[in-house]
Order: structure tokens, then sequence, then C-alpha cells
């Protein structure tokens, strides 16, 4: 439904260099750089009709207020703990570690943390179990 979407960051080195950490075990890479004033993120393998430049963006301006959430897809539980850790080590603060969140559906399987602006960021997977 969604094609592309985007936040304004307050120090774009900053959150190019934690996006590109914590997108990574989502397959995710950065797929476009506007000089210091936007960068796109999108899968690292592109798919027929994909936007070349990525699906989601941050921008150099002042961030949303109130900070807005954004939960990114997973394929797996093991790749949702993966974003959750890789972001912990990249200086994200813990808002839910990875576990079942039963009360939005049985299978929602998330992680959650604050990026450097504040923003709730999340790692979803909705499948009943890791692919084998």
């Amino acid at each position: 439904m969604i094609d592309h979407t985007g936040i304004n960051v307050s120090q774009f080195a900053r959150s190019k260099e934690f996006y590109s950490k914590v997108l990574a075990p989502l397959g995710y890479a950065l797929r476009l750089q506007l000089g210091d004033a936007a960068a796109g993120y999108g899968e690292t393998v592109l798919q027929p009709g994909d936007d070349p430049g990525g699906a989601f963006w941050i921008s150099t301006g002042a961030p949303c207020t109130p900070r807005i959430h954004i939960a990114f897809r997973a394929t797996s539980q093991a790749q949702v703990k993966a974003f959750y850790e890789a972001a912990l080590a990249a200086g994200a603060k813990d808002n839910g570690a990875p576990g079942f969140r039963h009360h939005y559906h049985k299978n929602y399987y998330a992680a959650f943390v604050y990026d450097p602006d504040g923003y709730n960021i999340e790692a979803v997977f909705h499948g009943t179990e890791d692919p084998v």
C-alpha cells in the first residue's frame, strides 16, 4: 500500500550510519544518497517494480513532533533478533526486546528500539516460525 516514507533527522551522518547498520540484518541497504540532505534505503536485491532509490528515506531537518513509529518487515525471528542486537550496538535505546506480542496477534514477533532522534523503530515478523 505505501510506496515510500521518510523521516527528518537532526544529524544526517549519525542517522545514516545508524540506519545502515540496523537495516542490514533485515536485507535493506542504502540505495541512493543526495549529498548530505537525504538518503534512501531499500531491499538489497531489487524486485521488478521496486523504486531503485529506496522505500525508506532519512532527510536532514527538524525531527517530527511527536515522534512517529516505523515498523520494518522481517522474514524471520532471527532477523528480528539481529536487528535488535545491531540497533543496540549502534547506540539505540531499548524499547522492547525480541519476543511475541500476542495482544496484536498470536504470531506477532517483534523488537522495538528508539533511534538517535527518539523515533520508535520496530522490526516485525508475522510468521508462525522461522523458515527452514
